[in-house]
């Protein structure tokens, strides 16, 4: 009879649950080893999908120190698919590179599951060649003794190659030229090296940073290589800032993803006080377990496991690091975050997603911008969430920052003036002289009417501090409503009119403050993602002062912020104002360059 992996994945697992006895599992599994010998089709499955090895043939030692056949649990098996499609996809030449990151809560076995699954390779391949980097030294000897060499003692004896090394950091099979390493991660590690599957465990603690080790692997690295890096977060670090670059997979499992994270009632009394506190008590552990209850619909004993875990903690925010709730969570920094992190991450579930995304296009002369046209375009850098005049009877402000001290992007906001709803979002990385044409675009897009007919474009606030190129080019593009500030002559003492927003030791503060309020009070305002990431990560430094951590950004907030604060410059004549009526007549064109509305510039 011909078997396949996963009948006999299936049988051993029937086999496990009527007898729980290890010593007959070591039966069985010698005779799947026999079967693997001589049916030269089941083995080429295993060596196509090493997972299906590892149930079939390895056991694992459990949380409770109980040894037990290695089944993947639900997260491992998420895992695996997304590998084996990445895999299929790099074979395809839909990706160039296999590049896995792993974001995870506490003990939901992903570092056994690699370390099993580098094992499985290096016994089932020639010239395989892999490498595991941990943290620290005896985490790298741990991962050695107890997940790769206690499980290979246990496997049948026909199963094992011929062995030139088998110490405390590596296997070595001389002649199917096979071999999986382990070691620590310091600056010149892993150089003069080929390696095909790497694992990095734990990255984001390694004490000399990833971006120091990837240059001393310099070129070990094949074209093919699998590379997964796997931790728990650490604040605002290189790990983080592989989690932002798009370039890597990423791959994140919440705590609860994991069965076995749930605990019984000790009694009925414990559990109707428990099931009271959610519905009644305000403290911050209570609002996260009825959000977990009411919007993810975890069980009590799921809950009742998540708050015993936190009572356990010293340092309560632990919590967040250990057993995220989401990515952004993961990656808060353990130090004082400046805005409401709780409401921030709740808004997160619920936001909208864009109606629009795209950029304008324009014509320009040297001297004015015409026939101005909206284009979709999935990489555009204008997030739209709300067209302009859905709320009929309203104006907008939008408020942006530029890019300087130490910033990398352009930012502009827009607001619905009347309700503050975050209804548009720019960001990227410009020319300065393209931030104004598109700024301008922007603005006349979201224009309405005003008082006896007269268009009224939306009112921006640019900050000057670092340039004053846009204020002075919106101006001589003849953008008609910019937001005025005064200031004093010092020589003179008189008042002066200028454009644009000045940020100073007074202003900058006052209007973080007031945004600060706004995204406790109002956070269903604020509809952009990347928005409301970039405020998880803003913290008050040991002196008090609001900014972003090294090697983060604040542009997002800064432009928010303005616009905020020049909302308040923006008047209503409730009677007399109208919505813009050229937007009626918008021109959905459907040519190759998917333009969408077409602006009419008189």
């Amino acid at each position: 009879m011909k078997y396949t992996a996963d009948y006999l994945i299936n049988k051993r697992k029937e086999k496990w649950n009527k007898t729980n006895d290890i010593e007959y599992d070591k039966k069985f599994r010698n005779a799947v080893a026999n079967e693997l010998l001589i049916d030269k089709n089941l083995l080429n499955e295993i060596k196509l999908n090493p997972e299906k090895f590892i149930e079939l043939e390895f056991i694992v030692v459990d949380k409770e120190q109980k040894t037990m056949p290695f089944f993947l649990n639900d997260v491992q098996k998420e895992f695996i698919n997304t590998l084996n499609k990445a895999i299929s996809d790099f074979e395809k030449g839909l990706i160039t590179d296999i590049s896995l990151l792993i974001l995870k809560g506490r003990q939901q076995g992903f570092t056994t599951l690699v370390t099993a699954y580098q094992l499985a390779c290096s016994l089932l391949n020639k010239n395989f060649q892999g490498f595991t980097l941990a943290d620290k030294s005896d985490n790298s000897e741990s991962i050695f003794q107890n997940k790769a060499k206690y499980p290979y003692s246990q496997l049948s004896e026909i199963l094992k190659p011929t062995e030139k090394f088998n110490n405390r950091k590596q296997f070595l099979f001389e002649k199917i030229n096979s071999s999986w390493t382990v070691d620590t991660a310091t600056k010149d590690v892993g150089r003069s090296r080929t390696i095909n599957f790497f694992h990095g465990s734990e990255c984001a603690f390694w004490k000399d940073g990833i971006s120091s080790i990837q240059a001393a692997l310099g070129e070990a690295f094949t074209k093919n290589c699998i590379k997964i890096y796997e931790s728990t977060a650490n604040g605002y670090n290189d790990y983080k800032k592989m989690w932002d670059s798009g370039v890597h997979i990423n791959c994140f499992y919440e705590w609860w993803k994991t069965k076995e994270y749930k605990t019984s009632f000790p009694n009925e009394e414990i559990k109707k006080e428990f099931i009271s506190n959610i519905e009644k008590k305000t403290d911050w552990i209570w609002e996260r377990l009825k959000w977990l209850k009411d919007k993810v619909k975890l069980s009590l004993e799921q809950l009742y496991w998540y708050y015993k875990k936190y009572e356990g903690y010293i340092d309560k925010r632990l919590i967040k690091q250990e057993y995220p709730c989401s990515p952004e969570e993961a990656f808060l920094l353990s130090g004082s975050n400046a805005f409401d992190t709780e409401k921030i991450l709740s808004r997160m579930q619920t936001i909208p997603k864009p109606l629009k995304i795209g950029y304008f296009d324009y014509k320009y002369d040297g001297n004015k911008i015409t026939d101005i046209k909206w284009v979709n375009d999935r990489n555009g850098y204008i997030n739209i969430y709300e067209l302009p005049n859905t709320p009929k009877m309203t104006k907008y402000c939008i408020g942006g920052d530029t890019a300087g001290d130490g910033s990398d992007y352009f930012t502009g906001h827009v607001l619905d003036a009347k309700t503050g709803k975050q209804v548009a979002v720019l960001k990227h990385q410009f020319d300065a002289d393209l931030y104004v044409k598109q700024m301008y675009c922007l603005g006349k897009y979201y224009s309405s009417i005003g008082y006896n007919g007269t268009k009224e474009e939306a009112l921006i606030g640019i900050e000057t501090n670092f340039d004053t190129f846009p204020i002075r080019e919106l101006q001589r593009l003849g953008y008609t409503n910019q937001y005025v500030r005064e200031k004093i002559d010092e020589y003179t003492g008189k008042t002066e009119k200028r454009f644009g927003f000045k940020t100073t030791s007074i202003t900058r503060p006052t209007i973080i403050s007031s945004l600060i309020e706004i995204v406790r009070e109002h956070t269903e305002l604020i509809n952009d993602k990347d928005t409301l990431e970039e405020l998880l990560t803003i913290i008050r430094n040991e002196k008090g002062r609001i900014e972003a951590p090294e090697g983060g950004h604040d542009d997002q907030m800064m432009g928010l912020a303005i616009a905020y604060e020049i909302r308040n410059q923006v008047t209503f004549n409730q009677e007399a104002f109208t919505p813009y009526p050229e937007f009626k007549d918008f021109d959905i064109e459907t040519n190759a360059k998917d333009y969408g509305e077409k602006i009419i510039i008189v």
